[in-house]
């Protein structure tokens, strides 16, 4: 890889360590009862926000409590986002397009089954819900959705990446560039 190219990539490793003090994920409801909205974040190791009273709203329809210290994936991502980023600190030192490619491929191994799992955490906690919930609505679930908003009963549900989230997605993309810069204009793969 072309020294820029690694230069680059090292900046991008380190950028990953941004998530550790970033939100990764946003998630909103608003509804005439609460004109402030409510919200959560969700970090790589903790969920804020107005939990309580999400969790207090949920009780009525049969969702779940939500746990932050039960879900096991906010005590292994930090795990996984600190290997993500000594991988990176790896392409650089051993400045190899194999190694980008391999890097590339697990950031978005990574960020697809994070995906995933998070969709169907949200699918279980808006389906499976409490047969003697205060509130039934016949046929209705409570999933908010991925990405994007939806309407659950009186209130607007919404799902978006925050600034960490956005961070990842950048990282993916421009590593992605880079390699695609390297095999376009450094067919011979060496160092310069």
């Amino acid at each position: 890889m072309k020294k820029s190219s690694g230069i680059l990539i090292l900046i991008l490793a380190l950028s990953l360590i941004v998530l550790y003090f970033v939100p990764l994920w946003n998630i909103a409801l608003d509804a005439p009862q609460y004109p402030e909205g409510l919200g959560m974040q969700i970090w790589l190791t903790k969920i804020t926000g107005d939990l309580n009273t999400i969790n207090g709203l949920n009780h009525y329809i049969g969702m779940k409590t939500i746990e932050p210290d039960s879900i096991e994936e906010l005590k292994l991502m930090p795990y996984i986002i600190g290997f993500i980023i000594v991988f990176g600190i790896i392409v650089y030192i051993f400045n190899k397009r194999a190694l980008l490619l391999s890097w590339i491929l697990l950031i978005i191994a990574i960020g697809t089954a994070g995906m995933y799992d998070f969709w169907t955490w949200e699918y279980d906690y808006g389906h499976n819900l409490d047969p003697t919930a205060a509130i039934k609505v016949p046929g209705m679930n409570y999933q908010p959705p991925l990405i994007g908003s939806k309407q659950l009963l009186n209130f607007n549900a919404s799902s978006m990446p925050a600034s960490g989230g956005y961070i990842l997605f950048a990282v993916g993309i421009i590593a992605i560039l880079v390699l695609i810069y390297e095999y376009k204009f450094n067919k011979s793969g060496k160092k310069l």
